[in-house]
């Protein structure tokens, strides 16, 4: 047999700064002088059992050749492997085994239910397997209160997260020296599936970094105001970066702190804001790990499963189209259509339409996202869906149904956003863009290319209230 081999297994974290996994692997090649491999396994099967989409896999292929570049630097061959789901790794792992010795894999833990039970067979099946926590800041099951159970409201989560952080110091691991001499690369990583195109965002980890940097430095601060407006450039657009490990939690909190050294215990500082949408994403990974069975699409309060959901394709059709007849709900899905990203204050708009204003299942709504995000992130999806239909984790309350015209006057006054993405409406008088109802009663722009509301808001209003009053009991 050959000489031992230490292997990093890259899987939601395609970077080498700050990577916890390749700074231990590397580490036990150079101490015991070893050769260091990497791998990557693409699961096709897998992929699309998760419905993940194929906007979110081409930007993991041209990530995964960036990342090859890096690693060839550091004198690292990156391997892509290839079995069909999570069922074949194990002898995948086992039959490379037979043929080389490993020394050790090392790889970061992931808190998605069919990922911890592979990696728990892997171990059990004696394969030298070395998890670290990458995902997150805190690792999950560290934030708990004084029973030592997980947090079912962010606010004290958020208040407990803070305690915890603020004792320690957190400094990004720097990427590895060189193992050895610069490797050439033979020829680019290419999945076996097909993929979307993702070239509106721009790939590697430098990019993620450099849009950190430049938003801590020049939007964080306005964060708090700007957030809400999908017209502005308000929001850091890190989400997809961070749902594949381009770039890492603890980095995003450095730099925030580098900036604003106080946000962690100062409720006043300007950095606060972005620090609690850090911990957002933090308290939905917690939860995923705390109750696996939301990884199996099981709600969150038990009483959503008596809710009396419509089975209405034409209506999902619609929402999914962006063809509703309200301005803002369908700029929002046509943005998310065309780009694979939706703004934030738009996932809550059009979430609350399509489970409360149509009273169709958050299931599906959350797998349509799923298939559509560059950021797709199972644990964020379905804490936003749930929280939007009022069955999760302290969930907005079954009887908050958002008006979207009130929602389209607020956030997008001049409409300019609606304007960009529903060009039918792009000359019609701001108060009828808000307030596309009035046209049912019809005099102006009777005539047009744009549908009339699919339902109307208040009788929607007043259907949801009945049928998800069965949450009732849980508020």
């Amino acid at each position: 047999m050959s000489q031992a081999t230490v292997y990093i297994w890259f899987r939601q974290d395609l970077r080498v700064s700050d990577n916890q996994a390749l700074h231990a692997a590397a580490k036990m090649a150079r101490q015991q002088q070893l050769p260091l491999k990497a791998v990557y396994i693409e699961t096709p099967l897998q992929w699309q059992q998760h419905d993940v989409g194929t906007r979110q896999l081409d930007f993991i292929q041209r990530h995964l050749n960036c990342l090859q570049q890096s690693l060839a630097a550091l004198g690292v061959e990156l391997e892509l492997w290839h079995c069909d789901d999570f069922n074949g790794v194990q002898q995948l792992w086992q039959s490379r085994m037979q043929q080389h010795d490993i020394a050790a894999i090392f790889a970061g833990r992931e808190p998605e239910l069919n990922e911890l039970r592979r990696d728990q067979a892997l171990i059990e099946a004696g394969l030298p397997l070395n998890l670290t926590d990458e995902h997150c800041i805190l690792a999950p099951g560290t934030v708990v209160n004084q029973n030592g159970e997980m947090y079912r409201v962010f606010t004290p989560f958020f208040k407990r997260w803070r305690e915890i952080a603020s004792a320690q110091q957190f400094q990004p691991v720097k990427a590895p020296v060189p193992l050895g001499p610069a490797l050439s690369v033979a020829e680019p990583i290419s999945f076996s599936v097909a993929t979307g195109d993702s070239e509106l965002w721009r790939a590697g980890e430098g990019e993620a970094k450099q849009l950190l940097q430049q938003f801590v430095a020049n939007h964080a601060a306005d964060y708090k105001q700007q957030r809400d407006f999908p017209a502005l450039d308000g929001t850091s657009s890190l989400s997809p970066y961070l749902a594949i490990g381009v770039i890492s939690p603890r980095q995003c909190l450095a730099t925030l702190l580098a900036q604003f050294p106080e946000a962690l215990v100062d409720d006043t500082s300007p950095g606060r804001c972005w620090l609690s949408e850090l911990v957002w994403r933090e308290f939905y990974r917690h939860l995923l790990q705390a109750y696996p069975n939301l990884s199996m699409g099981a709600n969150f309060n038990p009483l959503g499963a008596q809710i009396a959901w419509r089975d209405d394709q034409q209506a999902f059709d619609a929402w999914c189209e962006g063809r509703t007849g309200y301005p803002i709900v369908d700029a929002a899905m046509r943005q998310l259509n065309r780009t694979g990203w939706m703004h934030n204050r738009l996932r809550m708009i059009t979430a609350s339409f399509l489970t409360k204003h149509l009273l169709i299942d958050w299931h599906r709504g959350e797998r349509w996202f799923r298939r559509q995000l560059l950021d797709g992130d199972l644990a964020a999806n379905n804490g936003g869906w749930q929280w939007s239909a009022g069955t999760g984790c302290d969930a907005q309350p079954y009887f908050r149904i958002f008006n979207p015209m009130t929602q389209s006057e607020k956030f997008d006054p001049d409409a300019s956003f609606i304007r960009k993405y529903v060009p039918e409406v792009r000359d019609w008088p701001l108060k009828q863009i808000h307030h596309p109802e009035s046209r049912v009663n019809g005099h102006l722009f009777a005539v047009s290319d744009y549908p009339t509301p699919i339902v109307d808001h208040s009788a929607a209003r007043e259907r949801a209230l009945d049928r998800l009053s069965v949450l009732k009991k849980a508020n």
